[in-house]
């Protein structure tokens, strides 16, 4: 009876150590959800206070392009408005990705009683795997779409 305790700590040790981590690991991979969309609501409200310098600084590559620096530029002025960002509707077609991914991002947001509701679609980069660690990058921020399209 005694040789039985002794295997049954080592199993259950063993599965606890395995419970964790899975759990570190898939705590890890639902962290680059919470970082995509902190990411994309940090530009959202940069644009909505008219800073382009602020929009390119997240936007990577952004500054060496001339239609990137020029679209920035124009949401800037044309979407420049007082108030708390409000984030409506969130679709990212790089969700829950587990390689490397390139995809946009469907945002709807508003600034309460500031106008009718901004739809864009924010171009978003996944690097790494569930195993390495990911890394999310900002590329490009579309102009504003039709409330009902799709990016």
């Amino acid at each position: 009876m005694l040789t039985r305790r002794p295997a049954g700590l080592a199993l259950a040790a063993a599965a606890i150590a395995a419970f964790l981590a899975i759990s570190f690991e898939l705590a890890r991979f639902l962290n680059a959800e919470s970082d995509e969309r902190g990411q994309v609501y940090s530009l959202l409200k940069a644009q909505a206070r008219g800073r382009a310098d602020e929009m390119l600084a997240q936007l990577h590559g952004c500054r060496a392009d001339p239609r990137c620096r020029a679209q920035v530029a124009a949401n800037a002025r044309a979407l420049h408005r007082p108030g708390d960002v409000k984030i409506l509707a969130y679709h990212s077609a790089t969700a829950y990705s587990l390689g490397s991914d390139t995809g946009s991002t469907r945002i709807a947001w508003t600034v309460v009683n500031r106008g009718l509701p901004v739809v864009q679609c924010v171009t978003v980069r996944r690097t790494g795997s569930v195993l390495a660690g990911r890394s999310v990058t900002l590329l490009r921020l579309s102009a504003p779409i039709a409330r009902e399209g799709s990016c």
